[in-house]
């Protein structure tokens, strides 16, 4: 890693992705193993850490115990992240390999990855979205949210893919939106896709026809959410 700063930005990612999974995983113990596993971490070396029973961290990965809440569950992500920073931060750099340039791009606020995909419409109940054009039956893996001005004024034409992350079935959600086109326009002239975009701020009748009739040429869902930035976040994050 390049500074402090680069594994800042790969922890804190790091920590979403996986906070992500547990609270949306219809098996949250599970996945929870998972991973613990890819941190080649012991039950008992995360139960010394957390100054608790391995008996404990074995009730939860196996469903024995009620699934953890979000407390519990951001104390044991912090575990995990930090057993691997006195490991010499194996994990971390290899998740900082993965995304790249990512990493640098001040126009990217969140990105989330599913363990399993999800329908659009339950993304949209969440954001208590409005459908403008397309059908939301469709699933998606993970979402972007992307500061749109940023996007705009700072990333190059070739790092817009980055965007994706591992997937192109996703939602990308642009912020601080006036009425879409730019966004919508950017996704037109890349080569790849999302499944869906979702533009924050706006009401229906804000949406320029231009990005309507792109997500019709595209045929990509288009929705708007009038939840601020922070709500959005809130909102995806819950289970």
């Amino acid at each position: 890693m390049n500074s402090e700063g680069e594994i800042s930005s790969a922890r804190g990612l790091l920590a979403e992705k996986i906070a992500g999974e547990i609270t949306l995983s219809h098996n949250p113990g599970e996945t929870l193993r998972k991973w613990r596993r890819n941190f080649g971490i012991t039950q008992t070396d995360l139960s010394n850490y957390l100054r608790i029973s391995p008996s404990v961290i074995s009730d939860y990965e196996s469903g024995r115990r009620k699934s953890p809440g979000i407390m519990i569950v951001s104390k044991i992500i912090d575990a995990l992240l930090r057993i691997d920073e006195s490991r010499g931060c194996n994990v971390l750099r290899a998740y900082e390999d993965m995304w790249g340039d990512i990493l640098g791009m001040d126009s990217i606020c969140s990105v989330c990855e599913y363990q399993e995909p999800i329908p659009l419409a339950d993304m949209a109940l969440k954001l208590n979205a409005a459908v403008i054009f397309g059908r939301t039956d469709i699933t998606i893996w993970g979402y972007t949210i992307i500061d749109s001005m940023k996007a705009i004024v700072e990333m190059l034409p070739d790092q817009f893919q980055k965007i994706y992350g591992r997937s192109t079935a996703r939602a990308l959600i642009f912020t601080g939106i006036r009425s879409g086109k730019s966004p919508m326009v950017a996704v037109r002239v890349s080569n790849l896709k999302p499944g869906a975009v979702v533009l924050q701020g706006l009401m229906p009748s804000d949406v320029d026809p231009v990005a309507i009739r792109i997500a019709q040429v595209e045929n990509i869902p288009l929705l708007t959410t009038h939840f601020s930035v922070d709500e959005v976040s809130s909102a995806l994050s819950k289970g």
